[in-house]
């Protein structure tokens, strides 16, 4: 009954302070944060539980928040990533003009190449006694993941509004993206099956699947912060409207242009995160350096703790 109430609270809390007028955003997304919670509650005040599997559970949670991050930022190349592709990319690569649609397969392609060499890899350092425990595994494939965004967050500083990225760097990118999902997806199951008491086993593979669930919803947020692209800019152009001085509150916009822009879906406003004003690509992508890289160091900051608290679980 306390874990209902719990779970009532927390989600009453959640939605007003995800109110928006997308009703999966307002309703939806704030049951899957609350029921990860509740279900931690629920869990962790059974009386039957032993120091040992709560420090293991409050392991798994906290494992379970950072591939929260992980996702969030990956998930991004069926939306922002995609749209980048299209909108402002070159995709002619060796003479061929590829659709923008085909980009995103260079994870399942990289995923077919690295799959046996990574594997080969983890037996190697296991059997010499060097395998990482598995939340350095999560903080290294965290930190790919920043080190991806950061080459196309630079190689787009250097494009401006309207120039074209070259297709392989968003191929690069993917690349770095794959190898740290190779490190760290791998072993979240594996590890919930390890740490979790047999009698949460179920519970607990929930909650390891709500925090993935919670890190595609944020995918959703953070994709949304995308700023107006080349496009945009050279829609707004010819039809006499200053959207970079509309942007920049230089200029105010007539009822006529805001109905024009508005048409087009396009914002007369910059996106915003926690306080931060997304003006362009370039801090658009800056934002997945910052969420991943700084998770990343976290988690191996805390790596040492987390080791003492799995009680012999790698």
């Amino acid at each position: 009954m306390a874990s209902l109430l719990v779970l009532v609270v927390l989600y009453i809390i959640f939605h007003f302070l995800s109110l928006d007028p997308n009703p999966i955003k307002s309703w939806v997304y704030p049951f899957i944060y609350a029921s990860a919670l509740s279900l931690a509650f629920l869990i962790l005040t059974d009386k039957t539980i032993t120091k040992i599997e709560r420090d293991r559970i409050v392991v798994m949670y906290i494992i379970a928040f950072f591939v929260i991050f992980f996702w969030s930022a990956f998930e991004q190349a069926g939306s922002s990533l995609t749209f980048v592709a299209d909108k402002q990319t070159d995709l002619n690569f060796l003479g061929y003009q590829l659709p923008p649609s085909f980009i995103q397969n260079a994870n399942s392609i990289f995923i077919i190449i690295f799959a046996l060499p990574f594997s080969w890899l983890w037996l190697k350092l296991q059997k010499r006694n060097l395998e990482p425990i598995s939340p350095v595994k999560q903080a290294i494939g965290l930190l790919l993941l920043a080190i991806g965004y950061y080459i196309i967050a630079v190689q787009v500083a250097k494009i401006g509004l309207t120039g074209k990225l070259a297709v392989h760097w968003l191929f690069i990118m993917y690349l770095f993206h794959t190898l740290g999902e190779l490190c760290l997806s791998p072993i979240g199951l594996s590890l919930v099956s390890k740490l979790a008491p047999k009698r949460f086993s179920s519970l607990l593979m929930g909650v390891w699947f709500i925090g993935n669930a919670a890190g595609y919803a944020l995918a959703g947020t953070l994709g949304a912060l995308i700023p107006p692209t080349g496009d945009k800019f050279e829609f707004a152009a010819s039809k006499g409207i200053d959207l970079q001085g509309i942007l920049d509150g230089a200029v105010k916009p007539t009822a006529e242009q805001v109905a024009i822009l508005a048409q087009e879906k396009i914002d007369i406003v910059y996106p915003t995160f926690v306080g931060f004003t997304v003006h362009n690509l370039y801090e658009f992508f800056m934002v997945f350096v910052t969420l991943s890289g700084t998770a990343a160091l976290i988690l191996f900051l805390i790596s040492g703790i987390l080791k003492k608290m799995m009680h012999g679980v790698k």
